[in-house]
Protein backbone atom coordinates (compact mmCIF):
# COMPACT_ATOMS: atom_id res chain seq x y z
CA UNK A 1 0.00 0.00 0.00
CA UNK A 2 2.79 2.46 0.90
CA UNK A 3 4.55 1.55 -2.33
CA UNK A 4 1.46 2.27 -4.43
CA UNK A 5 0.84 5.62 -2.73
CA UNK A 6 4.46 6.72 -3.12
CA UNK A 7 4.65 5.51 -6.72
CA UNK A 8 1.58 7.52 -7.70
CA UNK A 9 2.71 10.56 -5.69
CA UNK A 10 6.15 10.44 -7.30
CA UNK A 11 4.71 10.02 -10.78
CA UNK A 12 2.05 12.73 -10.44
CA UNK A 13 4.20 15.18 -8.50
CA UNK A 14 6.70 15.29 -11.37
CA UNK A 15 4.28 17.61 -13.19
CA UNK A 16 4.36 20.09 -10.32
CA UNK A 17 8.16 20.01 -10.30
CA UNK A 18 8.39 20.40 -14.07
CA UNK A 19 5.91 23.28 -14.08
CA UNK A 20 7.77 25.11 -11.31
CA UNK A 21 11.15 24.60 -12.97
CA UNK A 22 9.84 25.82 -16.32
CA UNK A 23 8.31 28.86 -14.58
CA UNK A 24 11.60 29.62 -12.79
CA UNK A 25 13.64 29.25 -15.99
CA UNK A 26 11.29 31.42 -18.08
CA UNK A 27 11.03 34.03 -15.33
CA UNK A 28 14.82 34.23 -15.00
CA UNK A 29 15.36 34.44 -18.76
CA UNK A 30 12.76 37.16 -19.34
CA UNK A 31 13.89 39.28 -16.42
CA UNK A 32 17.58 38.78 -17.17
CA UNK A 33 17.14 39.79 -20.81
CA UNK A 34 14.76 42.59 -19.83
CA UNK A 35 17.18 44.08 -17.31
CA UNK A 36 14.65 43.80 -14.48
CA UNK A 37 15.33 44.01 -10.77
CA UNK A 38 15.53 40.82 -8.73
CA UNK A 39 12.60 40.81 -6.32
CA UNK A 40 11.45 38.73 -3.38
CA UNK A 41 8.96 37.08 -5.76
CA UNK A 42 11.79 35.96 -8.02
CA UNK A 43 13.58 34.45 -5.04
CA UNK A 44 10.36 32.69 -4.00
CA UNK A 45 9.89 31.10 -7.42
CA UNK A 46 13.42 29.68 -7.27
CA UNK A 47 13.01 28.55 -3.67
CA UNK A 48 9.68 26.84 -4.38
CA UNK A 49 11.07 25.08 -7.47
CA UNK A 50 14.13 23.93 -5.53
CA UNK A 51 12.10 22.80 -2.50
CA UNK A 52 9.63 20.80 -4.57
CA UNK A 53 12.53 19.22 -6.49
CA UNK A 54 14.03 18.15 -3.15
CA UNK A 55 10.69 16.74 -1.98
CA UNK A 56 10.32 14.79 -5.22
CA UNK A 57 13.85 13.46 -4.76
CA UNK A 58 12.97 12.27 -1.23
CA UNK A 59 9.99 10.35 -2.64
CA UNK A 60 12.40 8.83 -5.15
CA UNK A 61 14.91 7.77 -2.50
CA UNK A 62 12.23 5.86 -0.61
CA UNK A 63 10.98 4.26 -3.83
CA UNK A 64 14.53 3.30 -4.77
CA UNK A 65 14.65 0.94 -1.81
CA UNK A 66 11.12 -0.49 -2.00
CA UNK A 67 10.34 -0.63 -5.73
CA UNK A 68 10.27 -3.93 -7.56
CA UNK A 69 11.75 -2.10 -10.57
CA UNK A 70 15.02 -1.55 -8.74
CA UNK A 71 16.86 -4.86 -8.83
CA UNK A 72 20.13 -5.11 -6.91
CA UNK A 73 21.92 -7.77 -8.92
CA UNK A 74 24.93 -8.20 -11.13
CA UNK A 75 22.61 -9.01 -14.01
CA UNK A 76 20.79 -5.65 -13.74
CA UNK A 77 23.31 -3.88 -15.96
CA UNK A 78 22.43 -6.23 -18.85
CA UNK A 79 18.72 -5.43 -18.72
CA UNK A 80 17.83 -1.92 -19.92
CA UNK A 81 14.87 -1.39 -17.56
CA UNK A 82 16.75 -2.63 -14.50
CA UNK A 83 19.81 -0.51 -15.37
CA UNK A 84 17.62 2.53 -15.92
CA UNK A 85 15.92 2.35 -12.50
CA UNK A 86 19.03 1.19 -10.62
CA UNK A 87 21.60 3.59 -12.08
CA UNK A 88 20.51 6.00 -14.82
CA UNK A 89 17.34 7.50 -13.31
CA UNK A 90 18.72 8.10 -9.80
CA UNK A 91 22.05 9.45 -11.11
CA UNK A 92 20.42 11.96 -13.46
CA UNK A 93 17.99 13.08 -10.76
CA UNK A 94 20.72 13.47 -8.16
CA UNK A 95 22.79 15.58 -10.57
CA UNK A 96 19.73 17.70 -11.35
CA UNK A 97 18.96 18.30 -7.66
CA UNK A 98 22.59 19.22 -6.99
CA UNK A 99 22.69 21.69 -9.90
CA UNK A 100 19.38 23.30 -8.95
CA UNK A 101 20.53 23.67 -5.34
CA UNK A 102 23.86 25.17 -6.39
CA UNK A 103 22.06 27.51 -8.78
CA UNK A 104 19.72 28.75 -6.08
CA UNK A 105 22.59 29.27 -3.66
CA UNK A 106 24.76 31.09 -6.20
CA UNK A 107 21.85 33.26 -7.30
CA UNK A 108 21.37 34.41 -3.70
CA UNK A 109 25.06 35.33 -3.46
CA UNK A 110 25.37 37.05 -6.83
CA UNK A 111 26.24 40.73 -6.60
CA UNK A 112 23.95 41.97 -9.38
CA UNK A 113 20.35 41.35 -10.36
CA UNK A 114 21.52 40.22 -13.79
CA UNK A 115 23.90 37.74 -12.15
CA UNK A 116 21.09 36.34 -10.00
CA UNK A 117 18.88 35.78 -13.02
CA UNK A 118 21.74 34.32 -15.07
CA UNK A 119 22.67 31.79 -12.40
CA UNK A 120 19.06 30.81 -11.85
CA UNK A 121 18.49 30.45 -15.58
CA UNK A 122 21.53 28.31 -16.42
CA UNK A 123 21.59 26.04 -13.38
CA UNK A 124 17.83 25.46 -13.36
CA UNK A 125 17.77 24.93 -17.15
CA UNK A 126 20.48 22.28 -17.02
CA UNK A 127 18.76 20.66 -14.01
CA UNK A 128 15.46 20.67 -15.89
CA UNK A 129 17.11 19.09 -18.95
CA UNK A 130 18.61 16.32 -16.80
CA UNK A 131 15.23 15.68 -15.20
CA UNK A 132 13.55 15.45 -18.60
CA UNK A 133 16.23 13.00 -19.74
CA UNK A 134 15.84 10.91 -16.60
CA UNK A 135 12.06 10.59 -16.46
CA UNK A 136 10.83 7.10 -17.38
CA UNK A 137 8.37 8.28 -20.04
CA UNK A 138 5.62 5.79 -21.01
CA UNK A 139 7.05 5.52 -24.54
CA UNK A 140 10.23 3.96 -23.11
CA UNK A 141 8.39 0.71 -22.44
CA UNK A 142 9.33 0.42 -18.77
CA UNK A 143 5.75 -0.01 -17.57
CA UNK A 144 5.31 3.60 -16.48
CA UNK A 145 2.33 5.91 -16.93
CA UNK A 146 1.78 9.63 -17.36
CA UNK A 147 0.49 9.87 -13.76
Amino acid sequence: MLYTILKHAHSGFRWVVLLLLVAAVINALLKWRGGKSYSAGDKRIGLLAMTMTHLQFLFGIVLFFISEKVVFSGESMKIAMNRFFLVEHPTLMLLAVILITIGYSRAKKAGTDSGKFQRTFWFFLIGLALILLGIPWPSMGYGTAWF
